[in-house]
């Protein structure tokens, strides 16, 4: 089971519908999942992610995005993708993640160096899983 949890809702539709063409590629594969958690300020979203996360101990892998988290490539999100069987994403707000949910978190990663919209954010984590799980099974999408 993969899970993205994300802060707010999809408002542009053409990225909305992006995010569903990866969703179900994914699902294609592997159980997916998207939830999202009211804008709010970021203490608030990090408790309502945290509560959608359930207990540390059943909960997977939790992975937080942020702009100073540590680089990974693609092969090495596949690698990620491949070694735990439940991960879970956290995606914060335009005010970034709050710190109960980096604390939660197994390890903080980023997408990018520059500042992206977190609709820009959710979009591209959704196609690199669909990448990481492509390179794993061998599929043809990823070229070296």
């Amino acid at each position: 089971m993969i899970r993205i949890v994300a802060v707010g809702k999809m408002k542009d539709r053409r990225l909305a519908d992006l995010l569903e063409d990866f969703s179900r590629r994914i699902q294609s594969m592997v159980p997916f999942e998207v939830l999202e958690v009211r804008d709010s300020t970021p203490d608030r979203e990090a408790r309502d992610m945290v509560g959608k996360l359930g207990s540390p101990a059943g909960s997977g892998r939790v992975i937080a995005l942020d702009e100073l988290g540590d680089s990974v490539t693609s092969q090495g999100l596949a690698q990620l993708l491949g070694r735990y069987g439940q991960l879970t994403f956290l995606v914060g707000g335009a005010d970034g993640l709050g710190a109960e949910a980096k604390n939660r978190a197994n390890s903080i990663l980023r997408l990018s160096s520059l500042t992206l919209t977190h609709e820009m954010a959710r979009l591209l984590l959704a196609e690199q899983i669909y990448r990481g799980l492509t390179i794993l099974r061998k599929r043809p999408y990823h070229r070296d």
